[in-house]
């Protein structure tokens, strides 16, 4: 045998695995003047060639990809069968956040993201909706869309469980957090009436696909609980809306009060209530709720 020969049989073994695919931005839609939508495609979502999803974003005065300065971000997530124009369309946060001098960062999901790394039966991968939102978005943002790394985080129903998990995970990434109407405990950790979100459950979950079995898998269910992460979540002011109007809004009620009442006996935990048993879970309520935490929530991040 050659030595030409011994190389060519050996070669595979000295091919370097292909690289992952990187995030990318497939298009961009200017929808109005403040409104740019942004189609991203990530190996962490789910679909042939990684279906491309859409991130929104509400601009500043002034804002353009060519600026010489940055601007902080408020990332505000959509609730459960719901998307990135759900803020917009429904809870007016375009007029809301009228001449503020930020980047309001609106992603979509799916209809049940969690805003979790699925477990998908022990599999994991894709959907990583954690690792899309918090590495791919998060540095596509920072590194072409003019965004700063001083950043808050807001988000409604399913949503208010993401700010608030991801405030907890990643924290000093997040000047301060709020939820609205949140499912703050949907491993119902704290006593709240009722077992823990099961398929067909709240947003219509496979949640044994997302989190696995809450007995066999707690440990994926406890990372994920914004009620047991409540002591990581120091350090940052944190506004908590919820109402008892409805009965939905009734079990958000026993999750959020219990949350609430966690909060304020953990030491270096800074919490706003903001609790009316009027409201519903609808998006009257969070738009008011929003008007509500967004002054301080701008304040957090150095504007106004």
């Amino acid at each position: 045998m050659t030595l030409v020969t011994v190389l060519v049989a050996l070669a595979p073994s000295f091919i370097p695995a292909p690289a992952q695919a990187a995030p990318t931005v497939r298009w961009e839609a200017r929808v109005s003047d403040r409104i740019l939508d942004i189609g991203i495609s990530s190996p962490n979502l789910e679909g042939p060639d990684f279906a491309v999803k859409v991130v929104r974003l509400l601009l500043p005065p002034g804002w353009s990809k060519d600026a010489t300065r940055t601007w902080p971000t408020i990332w505000v997530l959509h609730g459960g069968f719901d998307d990135h124009k759900s803020w917009t369309d429904k809870g007016d946060l375009e007029a809301l956040t009228a001449n503020t001098d930020a980047i309001y960062v609106l992603p979509e999901t799916s209809w049940c993201s969690a805003y979790s790394d699925w477990w998908n039966y022990g599999s994991y991968g894709a959907p990583a909706w954690e690792k899309y939102l918090m590495g791919d978005v998060r540095t596509l943002l920072e590194s072409t869309y003019r965004a700063n790394t001083t950043r808050a985080i807001a988000g409604n129903s399913m949503g208010g469980l993401g700010a608030m998990k991801f405030a907890a995970k990643y924290q000093g990434w997040f000047r301060s957090a709020a939820s609205f109407s949140g499912n703050v405990d949907p491993l119902h950790d704290s006593g709240a009436p009722g077992e823990p979100d099961k398929p067909g459950q709240g947003c219509a979950a496979d949640w044994k696909r997302v989190w696995g079995d809450y007995t066999a898998q707690r440990h994926i269910w406890e990372q994920n609980n914004p009620y047991t992460q409540a002591a990581e979540l120091t350090g940052i002011p944190l506004f908590v809306s919820y109402g008892k109007n409805g009965l939905v809004e009734s079990a958000v009620y026993e999750q959020n009060s219990r949350f609430v009442a966690k909060l304020e006996n953990t030491p270096g935990v800074d919490v706003r209530e903001r609790y009316d048993a009027g409201a519903g879970h609808d998006w009257s309520a969070w738009s008011s709720a929003m008007s509500w935490a967004l002054r301080d929530l701008l304040r957090s991040v150095g504007v106004g």
